[in-house]
Order: structure tokens, then C-alpha cells, then sequence
């Protein structure tokens, strides 16, 4: 491949693709496709950024003249950008449907008029709703229960209707909860981690029981290689893990990480208007290309948790983050697509 297209890519998880990515395809160029919201991070993309062969285009996803622009003669777009915060769904839905809905039609159109040939599209596990029992495969129905992942699950019906009447070469990715570093503490790991260094009570919403799976950032950056590497169009892929925990589970071995107790530690507070239970996948089908897990949480969780220490001046006290730009970019690590 000469040309990748990675959107969102100075986020968290974007960003841990373009690391991927750039260590895979040593002779492509990618393009870091970017809003540069509240959640990304220059940073994220240091030293990388000021490689040749890397370059940030600062634009919105939204936009289908700068969509065009910068997929112009792309062999691979991965679109991981998004609205991705459940809590802020809530209370700014029409957000999360002009981006991760408008911003991915607007994506599709001009990867249509671009002819690029491969287009690898993150969803969410979220968007088959709750599974209280078990797990579901690639065939269960979409069942979203918050505007975020209502968003994700319009976001898909639009690929559909582009794979359906234009034979657009999309695959579909449904992936766990993912964690690492870099990630922006509105999330209950890295939230947690700068509440537990700021002394504060940790908040758990509702009884903390409700139950998630996590997958390490570099197991799904990965993933999404080996997918663009043995390549089937209209795929759907689930990414998960067996590593599931519940709020609870997860908050104690976060305070462990401090050498503290979780009694001494938390607080639990009003739930969300609605709050999935669990979500569960059944993974087999990405299996059978090879892909598995590598890392483990437990392993990880210390490796994060000194990140965060190491790295807690990136960030202001949790209760003062605003939702601004970050962009921190020269007029040398920016490329203008105009």
C-alpha cells in the first residue's frame, strides 16, 4: 500500500493504529485525518508526526469536499473517528449524530468517488445493546439502547445502503472496550487513574455491578492489520477478548495499583438515564484469520497506571477538563489539503 487514510488518528485509538500501521507499511504514507477535538492529542502522534512520510490534515469528517481531498488516491481508509462517550450522549446527542453519522456518510461518498479499494469501518460492540446471557456473532440483530450507540448503528445502515447500491468495499468492525494509554480520562480507567492521583473518591454509577470486556489497544490495531492484509470486502468482524470485569472488579484493581482499598475509595452514584448491563461478543469469525489476544489486563494495568503518572501534567485536575481543541500542531507537522 502507498497511501493509508487514518481518521480520528490522533485520538486514542487512532493513534494507536497509526503506530500499527507505521511500523507495518514502512513505505506508506498516512494521512491523519483529524478534527482535533477535546480528545485528541498531538502528542498521541509524537514522534511520528514529524516523520516524511506522516502527515495531519486538520478537517471535519463532515466535510465531503476535504473528505474528497484527502482520500484522493488512497488504497486503505480506516475510519476511527467518532463521538465516542456514552455520559455526554446524553446530553448532546444531536453531536454524536452529525458526526458519527453525517461525518461517516460524508466518508463514504467521497471514498465512492475516490475508488478506494479497501475501507475498514470502527464500530462498536455496543450497538447489538445489552447481553445480559451469553454473547452474540456478527448475525444478531442491531439493538442500540443511548444516542451514542444509536449513532454507531446509523453509521452502519448508511455503509449498508453504499456496500448494497454501489458494491462499496466496507468492512465492518465491532470491537470490546478498548483500553491503554493516551486515552482521554472521561473514560472509567484513565478517569479513575487521575481521580485516584488527585486523592478523590472514585464515582460508580448505579450498584458498579454492570460488566464489560477489555481489549488491549495493540491486539485491535492488529486486528485491523491482518483484516487489510487478507482482504474480504462487506465483512463484519467482532473484536473481543474473554477478559471481563465488572465496575466494581475493575475500580479494586485500579485502587491496587496505589495500594489502596476499594471501600476506602468509592462513592456510588446516580446511574445513566440507561445503562447496558453487559455486552458480550462472540469473536470466532476474525479467529479464523489468524487473530487472537496477545495482551492481558491484569499485566497491562500497572504499565497504564504509571502512563498516567508519568504523564499527569497532559491533563488538568479531572473535574476542570473542558471539551476544547487541542491541537498543539506547527504550520511543519500540518498539511493543507486546500
Amino acid at each position: 500500500m502507498k497511501k493509508i487514510v487514518i481518521t480520528g488518528g490522533a485520538g486514542f485509538i487512532g493513534s494507536h493504529i497509526v503506530d500499527h500501521f507505521f511500523g507495518k507499511y514502512p513505505k506508506a504514507e498516512i494521512f491523519i485525518f483529524d478534527k482535533m477535538t477535546y480528545a485528541a492529542d498531538i502528542r498521541n502522534i509524537t514522534p511520528l508526526i514529524d516523520h516524511d512520510r506522516v502527515h495531519l490534515v486538520i478537517e471535519d469528517i463532515c466535510n465531503l469536499d476535504a473528505c474528497e481531498k484527502v482520500l484522493k488516491g488512497a488504497d486503505l481508509l480506516i475510519h476511527a473517528a467518532a463521538e465516542s462517550h456514552v455520559d455526554n450522549s446524553f446530553g448532546n446527542s444531536m453531536e454524536f449524530t452529525k458526526t458519527n453519522v453525517m461525518g461517516t456518510h460524508a466518508l463514504m461518498e467521497a471514498a465512492m468517488r475516490c475508488k478506494v479499494s479497501k475501507i475498514i469501518h470502527v464500530s462498536t460492540d455496543e450497538v447489538y445493546g445489552e447481553v445480559l446471557e451469553g454473547d452474540v456473532d456478527e448475525t444478531a440483530p442491531l439493538y442500540p439502547t443511548n444516542p451514542y450507540s444509536a449513532s454507531k448503528a446509523g453509521a452502519e445502515m448508511v455503509i449498508s445502503g453504499y456496500i448494497r447500491s454501489f458494491r462499496l468495499p466496507v468492512t465492518v468492525v465491532r470491537a470490546n472496550n478498548i483500553y491503554g494509554i493516551r486515552q482521554f480520562p472521561e473514560k472509567i480507567i484513565p478517569k479513575f487513574l487521575m481521580m485516584l492521583m488527585q486523592e478523590q473518591k472514585l464515582t460508580l454509577h448505579g450498584n458498579g455491578r454492570n460488566k464489560r470486556h477489555y481489549l488491549a489497544a495493540p491486539d485491535f490495531a492488529a486486528a485491523l492489520s491482518l483484516i487489510a492484509e487478507r482482504w474480504k470486502p462487506f465483512e463484519i468482524y467482532n473484536i473481543g477478548t474473554d477478559e471481563e470485569y465488572t465496575n466494581l472488579e475493575l475500580s479494586s484493581m485500579l485502587c491496587a495499583q496505589f495500594g489502596l482499598d476499594l471501600n476506602d475509595c468509592a462513592t456510588f452514584v446516580e446511574d445513566r438515564p440507561f445503562n447496558d448491563g453487559r455486552y458480550a461478543l462472540n469473536w470466532d469469525h476474525i479467529t479464523e484469520l489468524g487473530w487472537k489476544p496477545v495482551f492481558k489486563f491484569k499485566e497491562e494495568l500497572p504499565k497504564i497506571a504509571l502512563w498516567y503518572k508519568e504523564n499527569f501534567g497532559r491533563y488538568e485536575p479531572v473535574e476542570n477538563l473542558k471539551r476544547e481543541p487541542s491541537i498543539g500542531a506547527t504550520k511543519s507537522n500540518v498539511v493543507s489539503i486546500k
